[in-house]
């Protein structure tokens, strides 16, 4: 993952301007006017290195805070805010930071400033409230009864008490398409009837274009079975035969990957959401200008939601951007260790040797706990004992 990022390889070009109309509750529809190169053999061509960490460093979430309303767009005074915050944290980059904990970004008041992306409120455009729709009673029971890392007051006894994140298997389908907390970069390779979608972390997609044939009914994998074919200038992907189950379940090989996650800024809590047998998405790749793709998704998934959503994301193209590999499972004791360690605490309970917590940390991933620095800030608390 690289550190750096260069302000002026990231300029979008003036065809990838989107204006903010209006209307703040409107969408238009994206911008087809730039016309891509095209491969060897014809098709458009979309290949390049890209990262999508500016909607993870600007804190434009992906389900829109309750605030906004049904406004896609933010006003300018809250436009002014962000870019304030943005500029404070491009102030204070620093390459001394250890891992993934750098302090500070680069390039971020940039983006936001160029990018209409900049001025959304939610990368979710559909519903219109920015926010996932309701599941179905099915999906919502599983969801509140799954388990996971994330869960709060949940004890571990075996791999199936963790998710697939947990245990650094994959971030699942279509999670791992969405920013997340860290290393937010995607290549696109293309070959003559192939699209290759490599993200940083966990996920490898290799697309067949055109007509080829859907997969029989009983084989999932955790990526799903996507097929790809040409409309105008934009890349449409389907995608089905994503891995089905729950959190629930103790059999290890009916339990699922959530769609959403907690680590996607602005996502969903506990990593329990369930997929159905019918999930499905389609996703749309049109590049806007040389330096920028706006990617949009629509899941659809009738067995846990009530509705389709659908989001959409700039990937700004960074060919300096450094994938370095994610072996994150490979020795990786973070799991026995919890399993161990639960144990002991619940005998030293049970002994008397040891008092119950007071709190459990993950209390916190209940809900979306993050803030757009966009929306004014929150009400100070009163002053203890406060009144006239």
């Amino acid at each position: 993952m690289r550190r750096v990022l260069l302000a002026a390889a990231l300029l979008a070009a003036p065809a990838a301007a989107q204006d903010r109309p209006a209307d703040l509750t409107q969408v238009p529809a994206v911008p087809t006017d730039y016309t891509p190169e095209r491969t060897a053999w014809g098709d458009w061509d979309l290949s390049a290195t890209y990262q999508i960490e500016y909607f993870n460093a600007g804190r434009i979430l992906f389900q829109r805070p309750e605030e906004y309303g049904n406004r896609a767009w933010v006003t300018d005074e809250e436009f002014a805010r962000r870019v304030a915050a943005a500029e404070k944290a491009d102030a204070a980059y620093s390459p001394e930071g250890q891992g993934i904990n750098y302090p500070g970004s680069q390039g971020l008041t940039d983006w936001i400033r160029t990018s209409s992306f900049g001025k959304r409120t939610s990368l979710i455009v559909s519903p219109a409230n920015g926010q996932l729709p309701p599941m179905t009673s099915e999906g919502q029971r599983l969801f509140e009864n799954g388990r996971s890392g994330w869960v709060p007051g949940q004890e571990y006894d075996w791999v199936t008490d963790f998710d697939t994140w947990d245990r650094c298997i994959t971030r699942g389908y279509p999670a791992s398409m969405l920013p997340n907390r860290y290393n937010n970069g995607i290549r696109v390779w293309q070959a003559p009837g192939y699209v290759v979608l490599q993200m940083e972390m966990l996920a490898l997609r290799v697309i067949p274009i055109g007509d080829t044939p859907p997969w029989p009914g009983n084989v999932e994998q955790w990526m799903g079975h996507s097929r790809a074919h040409w409309e105008g200038k934009t890349l449409v992907i389907e995608t089905d035969h994503i891995k089905s189950g729950d959190a629930v379940s103790r059999d290890p090989n009916a339990r699922s990957a959530p769609p959403v996650m907690v680590t996607v800024v602005g996502g969903a809590p506990l990593n329990t959401i369930p997929v159905s047998t019918r999930a499905r998405t389609v996703e749309r790749l049109t590049r806007t200008s040389p330096d920028t793709l706006t990617y949009e998704l629509t899941y659809d998934d009738p067995g846990v939601y009530t509705a389709p959503w659908t989001a959409q994301i700039e990937w700004v193209r960074d060919d300096g951007y450094q994938f370095y590999e994610y072996a994150c499972h490979e020795g990786n004791h973070a799991i026995r260790g919890y399993i161990n360690s639960s144990r002991a605490k619940r005998r030293d309970l049970a002994a008397g040797t040891i008092q119950p917590e007071t709190d459990d940390d993950r209390n916190r991933f209940i809900r979306p706990f993050d803030r757009d620095p966009a929306l004014a800030p929150p009400p100070a608390p009163e002053a203890a004992g406060g009144g006239d």
